[in-house]
C-alpha cells in the first residue's frame, strides 16, 4: 500500500494494490464547492446513444480532452451528480471542467490523463466525509472511447448503515408522520424516475397486500384497473404532456382479495426541455362508499384501538379541512360525529387565555408545535369540565404541510393526583408529628436521666433499668404508630398487652407476673397514650423495687385495669399484691419517682390518688379520652 498523499482541497489519495483501485477522500465538502459559474467555450457534441443512456441506472457522464490532455469539456453529466451540485446540465455542459469543476478537475485530471494515455479502464472508489464520518460515497468507472473519457458512477448512502444525523432522524421521522396520516386518511402516493416506482406506505393499504420485490418496475395501482376503466388509464397515458403535465379523475380497481375501490386519482409529471419525461407524481385515495364499513387494511387494527378508546383520541391534520379524529375525539366533547362542525369556535371552550393563544399562533402558523394542559367547557357549559392535554405537530414532507396530535382526557387522572397529593401532605404532616414525638420524647428522658442521676448516682443500675424500661415503652410506642401512621385513635390494649410482654421480658429474673384488663374500645391520641405509658413504667418500677423486698415471696403479681368511667373519662388502676407503702405520706414528699408520675399525669390532664386497700399498693387516676390537641407542623 502507497504512502497516502494529502493534497489541496481537504483531499487524500491511496491506491490499493490487492483490489487495483484508487481511493479518494474528500473531507468536507458542501454543495457550493462542487460547481462554480464558468464561461461555455464549446457547444455541446452528440452523444453516441444518448436515448439508451437515459434509461441507465448509473450517471453516464462524457468528457472531451483540450490543451493536449490538460483539460476536459464537460459534454454530458448524469443526473445524481448534478441534483448533488444542485445544478442544472445547461449549466455545466460546454465549460471547461477547471473552471466548472475546480473540485473535480483536482480529483480525475490525472486518473483522464492516465486512461489517455494507457487506454486502460480505472477503478476508483470516492468517499464524502463530514465531521469524520461517511456521508456517501461514488463507485467510478473510467473508459476511453474514441478520444473521449466516459466516466460512469454509482452513489451509495452509506449513512444508511451508520448512526443517523439529527436531520436524517428528523426526516425519518416526518416520513413516519406522514405514512401514518396515508393510512388514517385512506391516501397512497408514488414517485416515478428513471422507470422505477417509489411506492409510499399507503398505498398497500389501499391494495391490501405487502411490498413485493418487483413492485418498482410497474404500476401497481393501474394494474388493478377493472376493464371498464381501463380507458381511462389509456386517456391518462395519451394526454400527459409538457403542455398537460396534470390528469384528475376517479378509477376503479379490484384488490386481490375481491373488494372493488374507488381511487381519487391525481397525477403530475415532470419533462426537461426536450420533453423528454423526468419524472411522475401520482396521489390517489380511497373514496369508496363502504372504505369506512370493512377492515381491508392492515393498519384498520391499529386504529380500531383509538376508535375504542373514549379518553384517547388520535388527531389527523387537526389543522385542516381534511382532518381525520378518532372517536374519542367527539366522546371528549360530548357531540355526535355526525353533527360535529370543524372550526376555531371549539377553541373558545378553552378556559386558560394562554393556551387559546398558543393555539390561534398554531393554526396561523406561528408555533409549529404545541403541547399544554388545558380546562374544557363541554359545550361550553361551565359545570360541565373536562381537564384534557393536548399535543399537535407541524411538519413538512414533500411539498406540502401537515399536522398529527394526540388529545386526551386527564379528568379521573388529575383527580387521583390530587387526592395522592393529599394523602402525601397528610403523610408529610405525619412525618413531622413523627420527629415531634421523637424530639419531646427523647427531651423527656433526658429530663429524668438528669434527675436520677441527681438522686440514685450511688446506684446507677437502677439508673440503667428505669431507663431501660422506658425506652422500651417509647420504642413501642413508636414502631406501631409507623405501621398503622394514624396518631389519633390508637387501641390502649393493643399497646398495653405488648408493653406487659417487654415488661415481663425485662424483669423475668424476679418472677413477676403482670396482668391487665383493658376495655378494647378506648381509641386514645399519641397525645395521651405517651405520658400514659410512661406513667405506667413508673408505677411498674416503683412497685418492683419497693413492693417485693422478699425475693423468695411467690404469687407476686402487678395487675393494671383501665375501663370508661363515662363516655368522655377513663378510670386507670394499678395494683400490686406486695408488703406495702407503710407511710404514704414518706412517697408523696420525698419520693423522686412520685414526682416523675405527677407531672406525667398533669401531661394527661388527670388526677391520680393513692387508694386504701387490703393487699399491697394501689393507684387510682382519672384522665379524660381527649382534649384539644393539633398536630404540629407547616402547613402543606
Amino acid at each position: 500500500m502507497n504512502k497516502i498523499k494529502v493534497i489541496n482541497m481537504h483531499i487524500e489519495r491511496q491506491y490499493r494494490e490487492l483490489e487495483d483501485i484508487e481511493e479518494v477522500r474528500a473531507y468536507n465538502i458542501n454543495k457550493i464547492d462542487l460547481f462554480e459559474k464558468a464561461p461555455q467555450v464549446k457547444k455541446p457534441e452528440k452523444i453516441p446513444l444518448s436515448n439508451i443512456i437515459k434509461y441507465v441506472q448509473s450517471d453516464v457522464n462524457m468528457f472531451i480532452p483540450i490543451d493536449d490532455g490538460e483539460d476536459f469539456i464537460i459534454n454530458r453529466m448524469g443526473w445524481n451528480i448534478l441534483e448533488r451540485g444542485n445544478v442544472k446540465l445547461e449549466d455545466v455542459e460546454g465549460r471547461r471542467l477547471s473552471q466548472c469543476s475546480p473540485f473535480f478537475y483536482e480529483i480525475l485530471k490525472e486518473p483522464f490523463k492516465e486512461i489517455l494515455k494507457t487506454r486502460k479502464p480505472k477503478a476508483m472508489r470516492v468517499y464524502y466525509y463530514v465531521s469524520d464520518k461517511i456521508r456517501t460515497l461514488t463507485n467510478i468507472h473510467i473508459l476511453c472511447d474514441e478520444g473521449n473519457i466516459f466516466l460512469i458512477s454509482d452513489y451509495v448512502d452509506s449513512e444508511k448503515h451508520k448512526e443517523k444525523t439529527e436531520e436524517q432522524q428528523k426526516i425519518e421521522d416526518d416520513a413516519n408522520k406522514s405514512n401514518l396520516i396515508e393510512y388514517f386518511s385512506q391516501t397512497g402516493s408514488y414517485y416515478k424516475t428513471r422507470n422505477e416506482y417509489t411506492w409510499t406506505p399507503g398505498i398497500y393499504n389501499i391494495i391490501n397486500r405487502t411490498q413485493e420485490s418487483n413492485d418498482a418496475y410497474y404500476n401497481i395501482i393501474f394494474d388493478l384497473v377493472i376493464p371498464e376503466d381501463k380507458p381511462l388509464v389509456k386517456e391518462l397515458l395519451e394526454t400527459m404532456s409538457p403542455e398537460t403535465d396534470t390528469y384528475e379523475n376517479i378509477i376503479r380497481i379490484k384488490t386481490r382479495d375481491g373488494h372493488i375501490k374507488y381511487l381519487d386519482t391525481y397525477l403530475y409529471s415532470k419533462f426537461d426541455e426536450n420533453g423528454d419525461v423526468i419524472s411522475h407524481y401520482g396521489l390517489f385515495k380511497d373514496v369508496s362508499l363502504d372504505s369506512h364499513k370493512h377492515m381491508t387494511r392492515p393498519v384498520d387494527f391499529m386504529l380500531n384501538g383509538f376508535n375504542h378508546n373514549s379518553h384517547l383520541s388520535l388527531l389527523i391534520e387537526p389543522l385542516s379541512k381534511r382532518y381525520e379524529f378518532s372517536e374519542g375525539f367527539y366522546d371528549m366533547i360530548e357531540v355526535p360525529h355526525d353533527k360535529y362542525i370543524h372550526n376555531k369556535d371549539i377553541v373558545e371552550n378553552i378556559v386558560e387565555d394562554d393556551v387559546r393563544e398558543e393555539l390561534y399562533k398554531l393554526i396561523d402558523g406561528e408555533l409549529d408545535e404545541i403541547n399544554s394542559i388545558f380546562t374544557y367547557n363541554v359545550c361550553g357549559n361551565e359545570d360541565n369540565q373536562k381537564v384534557c392535554e393536548l399535543f399537535i405537530e407541524k411538519f413538512s414532507y414533500g411539498n406540502n404541510m401537515h399536522s398529527i396530535g394526540f388529545l386526551t382526557d386527564i379528568t379521573d387522572m388529575r383527580k387521583k393526583q390530587e387526592e395522592l397529593i393529599k394523602s402525601n401532605a397528610n403523610k408529610n404532616i405525619l412525618i413531622k408529628e413523627v420527629h415531634h414525638r421523637v424530639k419531646n420524647n427523647l427531651q423527656v428522658l433526658n429530663s429524668f436521666l438528669n434527675l436520677e442521676r441527681r438522686a440514685y448516682g450511688n446506684n446507677p443500675n437502677r439508673i440503667l433499668d428505669n431507663m431501660q424500661a422506658r425506652l422500651s415503652s417509647l420504642a413501642l410506642l413508636h414502631e406501631k404508630t409507623y405501621n398503622t401512621t394514624d396518631f389519633l385513635n390508637i387501641n390502649l390494649k393493643d399497646y398495653i398487652e405488648d408493653q406487659d410482654n417487654t415488661l415481663q421480658g425485662l424483669f423475668s429474673a424476679k418472677n413477676i407476673h403482670f396482668e391487665s384488663d383493658i376495655d378494647e374500645d378506648i381509641h386514645l391520641s399519641i397525645e395521651i397514650i405517651t405520658p400514659l405509658l410512661l406513667i405506667v413504667d413508673e408505677l411498674t418500677m416503683n412497685a418492683i423495687k419497693h413492693a417485693f423486698p422478699d425475693p423468695e415471696m411467690e404469687n407476686k403479681t402487678i395487675s393494671k385495669k383501665i375501663d370508661f368511667v363515662d363516655e368522655n373519662t377513663c378510670e386507670f388502676i394499678l395494683k400490686d399484691n406486695g408488703v406495702g407503702l407503710g407511710n404514704p405520706e414518706k412517697l408523696i414528699n420525698h419520693n423522686l419517682g412520685w414526682e416523675i408520675i405527677k407531672s406525667l399525669t398533669k401531661q394527661l390532664n388527670g388526677e391520680i390518688e393513692i387508694l386504701d386497700v387490703e393487699e399491697g399498693t394501689a393507684f387510682r387516676i382519672v384522665f379524660p379520652t381527649s382534649f384539644d390537641y393539633e398536630i404540629e407542623g407547616d402547613e402543606v
